[in-house]
C-alpha cells in the first residue's frame, strides 16, 4: 500500500515536473516525510533520483520538439554551479529561518507578477551576448506556427542562476523553479522553452548530488525505485502534453505551484 502511494505521488510529481521544468522534489519530499514518516535524508536522496528521472524522461521529447535550448542551458549552468559552490561555503553562517521567509515572499511576489502577465514572454531586443553566442532559437507550436525568439539580459539571467544555486545549496531545494522564473521574467524567453530548458538543466545539476547520496548509502531501493518508476511515467506524459498546451495555461499552473511552495516555505520557516 505504501509503495502504491509513493508510485502515484511520483507519477503526479513527474507530470508536473516535466510540464513546468521544476523537478518533482517539492511534491515527493513533503509526502515522504510528512505523510509516510520517511527520514529526511532518504527523502532528499529519492527526490534527487526523481529529478534526474524527470529530466531524463522528458529530455528526448523536448529535444525532438526543439523546445530545449542547449546553448542557453550550458551558459546558465555556469551561474548555477558557481552559486551552489558559494552556498555550500556560507551555509553554516546563514540564518535559514530568515531565508525561508525571504524565499516565500519572493515567490508570492513572482506569482502575482506572472498573474498580471497577459501574454507569453518574447524578447524584443536580442542581447549582444546572445548574438555572439547564438542563444536565440525557434520552435513550432502544436498548430504549426513557427516561433522565433531572442534572449534579453543574459548577464542578469546568469546572476539569477547564481542566486538560485545559492538558495538550492542553503535551503536544500531544487532550483528549477528559479530557472524558469529567470528565463521567463528577466530573459523574456517563451514559457515552453523556459520549462524545457530548465528541465534539462536540473537533471545535469542533480546528477552529481544524487551520486554523492548514493555513495553515502542514503538511496534506499524500496523508496527510490517506486519514485523513479512513477517519475519516469509521469514525466513522459508531461512531456507529451506540454507542447500541446497554450503558454497561458502552463503559466497558470506554474502560478499555483509557486503559491503552494511559498506556503510550504512559510510553514518550514515558522517551524525552525
Amino acid at each position: 500500500m505504501v509503495e502504491i502511494l509513493i508510485l502515484v505521488t511520483a507519477v503526479v510529481a513527474g507530470f508536473l515536473g516535466a510540464l513546468l521544468g521544476i523537478g518533482g522534489g517539492m511534491i515527493v519530499i513533503p509526502v515522504l516525510t510528512l505523510i509516510l514518516g520517511v527520514d529526511i535524508r532518504y527523502a532528499i536522496a529519492a527526490s534527487l533520483v526523481s529529478i534526474v528521472a524527470t529530466s531524463s524522461g522528458a529530455a528526448a521529447s523536448f529535444l525532438r520538439d526543439r523546445l530545449t535550448n542547449l546553448r542557453l542551458a550550458v551558459v546558465l549552468e555556469v551561474g548555477t554551479v558557481l552559486g551552489a559552490a558559494t552556498g555550500f561555503l556560507i551555509v553554516r553562517h546563514v540564518n535559514s529561518k530568515s531565508l525561508y521567509f525571504l524565499f516565500a515572499a519572493f515567490l508570492i511576489y513572482t506569482a502575482l507578477s506572472m498573474f498580471r502577465k497577459k501574454q507569453d514572454s518574447r524578447a524584443k531586443i536580442n542581447h549582444p551576448w546572445s548574438e555572439r553566442l547564438k542563444l536565440g532559437g525557434m520552435f513550432t507550436e502544436h498548430d504549426g506556427t513557427v516561433i522565433h525568439y531572442g534572449v534579453e539580459q543574459v548577464p542578469l539571467g546568469i546572476f539569477f542562476m547564481y542566486f538560485a544555486g545559492i538558495l538550492s545549496a542553503v535551503l536544500g531545494i531544487g532550483s528549477g523553479i528559479f530557472k524558469v522564473m529567470a528565463m521567463d521574467g528577466a530573459m523574456k524567453i517563451p514559457m515552453k522553452v523556459s520549462s524545457a530548458t530548465s528541465n534539462f538543466m536540473i537533471g545535469v545539476t542533480a546528477t552529481a548530488s544524487a551520486g554523492a547520496y548514493l555513495m553515502s548509502g542514503d538511496v534506499h531501493p524500496e523508496i527510490a525505485c517506486p519514485v523513479a518508476i512513477g517519475i519516469i511515467a509521469g514525466s513522459w506524459m508531461g512531456a507529451r502534453v506540454m507542447p500541446k498546451l497554450p503558454a497561458q495555461t502552463i503559466r497558470k499552473i506554474f502560478i499555483v505551484v509557486l503559491i503552494i511552495v511559498s506556503i510550504q516555505m512559510l510553514i518550514k520557516g515558522v517551524s525552525l
